[in-house]
């Protein structure tokens, strides 16, 4: 074993000193911050995943519209489309602000007109919490949310008033009376309480359109393959030129750049907290390297090279900044495995961390990616590394006369 190892490991010895204390608050230190960023990155890429998940299953891959106009022989335009590789399906779509009465409560959702018959093909609605997807004749489906807002249940009728009635003021357009056959959970509160879809028909009795839709939608087979899509994408808008052609990414670009925007401060705020765990290993070495003076005096003084006694200490501000990353690591992963235990459990206590209502999700998703936590690991420990230089570089400096005198 090399000396400066060697010597390294002797002073991390656990004895009863003040200085194995310091040592063991500065490794609690790094654990803390380590585990904290891990965390913190794990559930902002959870975000980010869930989110994309929901965008996918609820609204279109691929949104063909009608540069401000109506899209006629929908029908045929969808035909046409379904033959592009890879595409998995196509519907008519009539999207449109309404207002929704039920025993005087009034609510403002957007209304989705499409093909009861491809509908399920396009929007993945299998956790239903009562009822049926099914939008025959004057049928309705809408969100958990908006039910509970409404009061309404299965078979409850609702009065659905037409947008044109602000628009055209020689005609009124009288509301729809629809049945509500379905209600689905999808787990994101804007997708629960902010839609109701209905059939093509309906749709156009309140727009007072007698053909047409307002957009082609498409489901793709492997919309995250970005080689893939582009191809896809490239083929749609070939046959397709006079309309515009935009992608799920396209749509919620913001959405999805705010995510990774507030990812990256949160990581840049939070490696403070490390910062500060650095700088008591820091500390730790300096105590350390004032109560040995005469040890490192008499090393030098029996021919150790200052190297040697300079890689000492380094290594072992290394070992406690390695030792700190590793338990980190591990506290994190526990952590985020029984997350949802320890939600559950402070929501029994009456402590509510992750409503819906406030962040749109059911649950706080997570996903550790190893790359992330391989670059934090990497970035504490180089981190650290460097710290110990200075007060490393201070014992190798000593002049053993002085510090045997000293002594």
């Amino acid at each position: 074993m090399p000396f400066s190892l060697f010597l390294a490991l002797k002073y991390l010895r656990p004895k009863r000193s003040f200085t194995s204390v310091v040592t063991l608050i500065s490794i609690l230190g790094v654990v803390l911050g380590v585990a904290i960023i891990i965390i913190v990155r794990a559930v902002m890429t959870g975000f980010g995943d869930m989110w994309q998940e929901k965008i996918l299953d609820f609204k279109p891959h691929i949104t063909i519209t009608g540069n401000g106009g109506v899209i006629e022989h929908e029908d045929e335009v969808c035909r046409n489309l379904e033959e592009v590789p890879g595409v998995i399906a196509a519907s008519p779509g009539l999207e449109t602000r309404v207002l929704v009465e039920h025993r005087r409560r009034v609510v403002a959702p957007l209304l989705i007109g499409t093909d009861p018959q491809r509908a399920r093909q396009i929007m993945k609605l299998d956790s239903l919490v009562a009822g049926e997807f099914s939008l025959e004749g004057d049928a309705v489906v809408l969100g958990v949310d908006l039910a509970a807002e409404l009061g309404v249940g299965v078979g409850t009728d609702i009065l659905v008033y037409s947008p044109m009635n602000l628009v055209t003021k020689d005609e009124v357009y009288f509301p729809e009376r629809l049945t509500v056959t379905g209600i689905y959970d999808s787990g994101q509160r804007d997708f629960d309480s902010g839609f109701i879809i209905t059939s093509i028909a309906v749709a156009r009795d309140l727009m007072g359109m007698r053909s047409g839709v307002y957009s082609i939608h498409l489901k793709v087979k492997d919309p995250q393959n970005t080689a893939v899509f582009t191809r896809i994408v490239n083929d749609v808008r070939t046959r397709v030129p006079v309309y515009s052609v935009r992608t799920w990414q396209e749509i919620d670009s913001q959405l999805f750049t705010a995510l990774a925007v507030e990812k990256n401060m949160m990581v840049i705020l939070l490696m403070f907290i490390t910062v500060v765990a650095i700088f008591c290993v820091t500390n730790t070495l300096i105590v350390l390297t004032v109560q040995k003076t005469d040890e490192i005096g008499l090393l030098k003084a029996l021919g150790f090279s200052s190297r040697q006694v300079m890689g000492a200490f380094v290594l072992h501000g290394w070992i406690q900044c390695l030792i700190g990353t590793v338990l980190g690591i591990g506290a994190a992963l526990l952590i985020l495995e029984n997350l949802h235990e320890l939600v559950d459990m402070l929501a029994r206590l009456g402590v509510e961390v992750f409503p819906k209502s406030i962040y749109g999700l059911a649950e706080i998703p997570w996903r550790v990616v190893p790359s992330e936590v391989a670059s934090v690991a990497v970035s504490v420990i180089l981190f650290c590394t460097v710290a110990s230089f200075l007060p490393a570089w201070r014992a190798a400096r000593m002049d053993p006369v002085t510090a045997l005198r000293k002594e």
